[in-house]
């Protein structure tokens, strides 16, 4: 009897640690996946005080909440990754270049 407790409290254990070993311990992933599921490129011109942006495809108009970020290419055409709020017309740029 005392051996069969035995083994019933091994293999409890090892059903634990298997099953902590699979926590990846990324719990944020599903923050991170929202944005980059509204990550998107955009090719237009960035005004001249860097705080907004117009796109090429619609000439709509977008504020930039994060206009560090393009800090020396007022004024120019780019292509900008970013994270879209359509709903509040704002993008926050996470990378930016010069367009051809």
């Amino acid at each position: 009897m005392r051996k069969l407790m035995r083994i019933c409290f091994a293999v409890a254990l090892l059903t634990f640690g298997v099953a902590s070993a699979q926590d990846t311990g990324n719990h944020n992933n599903m923050m991170k996946a929202e944005d980059s599921e509204n990550e998107v490129q955009i090719t237009g011109t960035i005004s001249d005080t860097g705080k907004t942006f117009v796109s090429e495809s619609d000439h709509k108009n977008w504020t930039i909440t994060n206009p560090e970020a393009v800090k020396g290419h007022e004024g120019h055409r780019v292509v900008l990754r970013a994270n879209v709020h359509a709903d509040k017309n704002e993008v926050h740029v996470v990378s930016v270049k010069m367009a051809k």
